[in-house]
């Protein structure tokens, strides 16, 4: 197993196990995007589409959006790749949207395979001659018997979306050599099982000394933040590092809305000063790690299928530790109040503490300025925005500061709409007639699919009515 650092590290390794593939590629992302980087990868594997090797290759519909064009995937086909396009819109199943192919994986002749926040383009490498900074981002290399299950995860896609994957083309996990000794378990998140969210939380509670966190798009419920503070009230140094800047600028303070709770418990939370940050990673203890595409938020717990690295390696977690320090001298710390800034001095922002005066200590760290589309981003901001309204409107919570500008711009979007609705009523009713419309039917096809479905099966149609006394 190997910790991968940005494109720097990633994509020249991608590229060369690509080259070297003999027998077969399984590359799932959630887009590629149609530029010099894009292109790269293209070619490479149109090249071992070209002599024989067989190529399988999945991109998620919301995530290409407006990123490649149709051109840029027939280039591949011709080729000989196998393209497959995850959740295309279909009429008859609308909040199908929702659920999106977030995965970022590779995996070439059961040799070797990546497990990555990241996605393929130019956004990633960035350009130093222009002076444009790469996105930060994180992935692992894996070689072993764990490809087995890299594979499985890759044809569980593969099959939803046409004929999977002959079952003898999957490598058996008696068929890979071990390559370490590293305890390795890959975890395939799927629509609805959320088990990636379990083990956030099971993590959350049985950590006993560290919990440091990177996460792109954080957005926690408050059942993963009450744990989260759970932890740090009984004494773990737990850290937040999310992104200075996101790609979607209405999710920061989306975001920061949520870190009042975190700070009061004693949780550091950190914004990354480069361009973006994109990583999703964890390191627990200095035993437990987890790398890969989840987000802390809903749409990756629920929504989407997602795929992570989860080591439990003292020395992989060694590694994790002394990169996220790396990352935190690039970051500033955001704190609740001035008067509690004192300074610090050591890697990674080493903070001192002192008595709150009822005989528990209390953290404080330096105060610094913080700086400053898909669905399952739109998810997390959707929840975010929910519990924030929610709470102005029920007062069952303390709102934070940092709320009071979204809750202004709810409230005004608020009243334009019922404006609109005064002055022009169809403005507001078209649209609410148009989707209530699509719903409708959309909704009466499955009943009938669903009918024809039982009726096939030569199940009994069940009618609701009044029960006959016994």
């Amino acid at each position: 197993m190997r910790l991968l650092k940005d494109a720097a590290e990633n994509y020249p390794v991608w590229l060369e196990a690509i080259r070297q593939a003999q027998h077969k590629i399984y590359f799932e992302n959630y887009f590629i995007v149609e530029d010099r980087a894009g292109a790269k990868f293209a070619e490479a594997l149109a090249a071992r589409a070209r002599v024989g090797v067989r190529v399988r290759l999945i991109y998620d519909w919301v995530g290409a959006l407006a990123k490649a064009s149709g051109k840029f995937w027939r280039r591949l086909a011709d080729a000989g790749v196998e393209v497959r396009c995850f959740n295309r819109p279909r009429f008859a199943s609308p909040l199908d949207v929702l659920h999106r192919d977030h995965r970022k994986v590779l995996a070439v002749d059961s040799r070797v395979g990546f497990v990555t926040g990241l996605c393929v383009g130019d956004m990633w490498a960035g350009d130093r001659v222009k002076g444009i900074e790469p996105w930060r981002d994180t992935g692992v290399e894996i070689r072993g018997p764990a490809l087995c299950d890299v594979e499985r995860a890759f044809a569980q896609v593969w099959a939803a979306t046409g004929a999977p994957i002959p079952v003898k083309e999957l490598a058996s996990r008696d068929a890979i050599e071990s390559a370490g000794d590293v305890s390795l378990r890959i975890v395939a998140n799927a629509p609805g099982t959320t088990g990636i969210f379990r083990l956030d939380q099971l993590i959350a509670a049985a950590a006993r000394r560290t919990l440091w966190l990177t996460d792109a798009y954080f957005a926690g419920v408050p059942p993963y933040v009450q744990a989260l503070r759970a932890a740090a009230l009984d004494g773990v140094d737990v850290r937040l590092l999310v992104p200075g800047a996101s790609d979607i600028p209405l999710l920061r303070p989306l975001s920061q809305a949520g870190f009042r709770p975190l700070l009061e418990a004693g949780i550091r939370v950190f914004e990354w000063k480069g361009s973006m940050l994109h990583a999703k990673t964890a390191v627990a203890d200095g035993h437990w790690a987890r790398v890969g595409s989840s987000n802390l938020n809903v749409a990756s717990w629920i929504g989407n299928y997602e795929l992570d690295a989860v080591v439990e390696n003292e020395a992989f977690a060694a590694t994790m530790e002394r990169t996220y320090l790396e990352d935190l001298d690039y970051s500033t710390e955001i704190v609740l109040h001035s008067r509690r800034r004192v300074r610090f001095t050591g890697i990674g922002g080493r903070r001192k503490s002192r008595d709150r005066g009822d005989g528990r200590p209390r953290h404080e760290a330096i105060g610094m300025s913080g700086q400053g589309g898909s669905a399952s981003r739109a998810a997390a901001g959707a929840l975010r925005l929910g519990r924030t309204v929610g709470a102005a409107l029920t007062e069952q919570r303390v709102l934070a500061p940092t709320e009071a500008r979204l809750v202004a711009i709810v409230g005004a979007l608020l009243l334009v709409i019922a404006i609109a609705a005064v002055l022009w009523p169809l403005v507001v009713a078209i649209p609410l007639a148009t989707i209530s419309l699509w719903m409708s039917i959309a909704l009466l096809i499955k009943a009938h699919s669903l009918r024809n479905a039982r009726r096939s099966r030569g199940l009994p149609t069940t009618r609701v009515g009044r029960a006959e006394p016994r």
